[in-house]
C-alpha cells in the first residue's frame, strides 16, 4: 500500500459518513411515498406543494427569519467593534475579555441555554422572540468575532496611518479608508451568523415562548408520519440555501482578504 493511501480512504469514508445522511435528503423528499424506506416508489414535487400549504410552518418560517436578521444585524456590529478592539488596541483584560466572548463556541449549547433560562426567569423575563434573539446573539458572537478579526488583521495599517497623516478623523477614517475594505469580512460575518442562527435548535427550544420557531417546529412535526416527507422536502430547501449561503460568505471571505493584501490563513469552507 502507498504512502497516504490509507490516509485517503479513510478521508473517504469519513465524507461518505458525514455527508450520506444529506444526499439521502432529497431522495426521500422526492420520493412518492409517506414511507421512508428502500425501495423507493415513484418520483414526485408533492411534499414540496404540501410543505409550503403548512400555514403554521410559514409562520413559523417568518418568525426564524426575523430572528435571523436581528441576530446576523446585532452579532455582526458588535463583532465588528470587538474585532477592531482586538486587533487594534492594547487594554487592561485584552485575554480574558476576549476569551469570554470566544467560549460559547466551546460550550456545548445545552449548558448555554439552561444558564441563559435560569438567568431570565430569575429576573422574571418573559419568554418570547426577544430572548432568543439574545441567546443567538451570544451563540454567533464568537464567529463574527473570528471572521472579522480576520479581516482587520489583514488590513495595511499605513493606510490608516496615511488617512490621519492627511487630516482624517479617526471616525472619518474608520468609515471611509476601514469599513469599504472589511465589508466583504462584514457580509461574511452577517451571512454565517444567519445562517447559525435559523438553523438552531436547542436556545429556540429553551427560549423561545408558545410560538415556535422553524427548528421548533420541524422537530414537532417528526411525531407524525403523514408529516415527515414534507419535512424531508423542507431540510432539502435549507440544505441548499445553507450551502449557497456559506458559499457566498467565503467568497466574501477570501475577496476582502485580497481586496486589504493579505494572506488567506484558511477559511470556514
Amino acid at each position: 500500500m502507498k504512502q497516504g493511501t490509507g490516509l485517503g480512504v479513510y478521508a473517504i469514508l469519513y465524507l461518505v459518513f458525514l455527508y450520506a445522511p444529506i444526499l439521502i435528503l432529497p431522495v426521500f423528499a422526492l420520493n412518492d411515498s409517506q414511507v421512508v424506506a428502500f425501495p423507493l416508489k415513484g418520483f414526485t414535487t408533492r411534499w414540496f406543494g404540501e410543505m409550503w400549504a403548512d400555514a403554521n410552518l410559514r409562520s413559523a418560517l417568518l418568525r426564524s427569519l426575523v430572528i435571523a436578521l436581528s441576530t446576523s444585524t446585532i452579532a455582526t456590529v458588535l463583532g465588528l467593534f470587538a474585532a477592531r478592539a482586538s486587533v487594534r488596541y492594547a487594554f487592561p483584560g485584552k485575554p480574558a475579555a476576549m476569551g469570554l466572548i470566544m467560549l460559547p463556541m466551546v460550550l456545548p449549547d445545552i449548558v448555554v441555554a439552561m444558564a441563559l433560562l435560569i438567568v431570565l426567569l430569575s429576573l422574571s423575563v418573559p419568554l418570547s422572540m426577544l430572548t432568543i434573539i439574545m441567546g443567538h446573539v451570544l451563540l454567533c458572537m464568537p464567529f463574527a468575532v473570528a471572521i472579522l478579526t480576520s479581516a482587520f488583521q489583514s488590513l495595511d495599517k499605513s493606510l490608516e496611518e496615511a488617512a490621519l497623516d492627511l487630516g482624517e478623523t479617526r471616525a472619518a477614517t474608520f468609515r471611509l479608508i476601514i469599513l469599504p475594505l472589511v465589508m466583504p469580512g462584514i457580509i461574511a460575518s452577517f451571512l454565517i451568523c444567519f445562517t447559525i442562527s435559523i438553523d438552531e435548535f436547542v436556545l429556540a427550544n429553551f427560549l423561545g415562548s408558545g410560538k415556535p420557531v422553524l427548528s421548533v417546529y420541524i422537530f414537532g412535526q417528526f411525531r407524525f408520519p403523514a408529516k415527515v416527507p414534507s419535512m424531508l422536502a423542507l431540510g432539502t430547501l435549507l440544505v441548499l440555501f445553507s450551502i449557497i449561503l456559506l458559499g457566498f460568505a467565503e467568497y466574501m471571505r477570501r475577496r476582502g482578504i485580497a481586496k486589504a493584501g493579505g494572506k488567506d490563513s484558511g477559511g470556514f469552507l
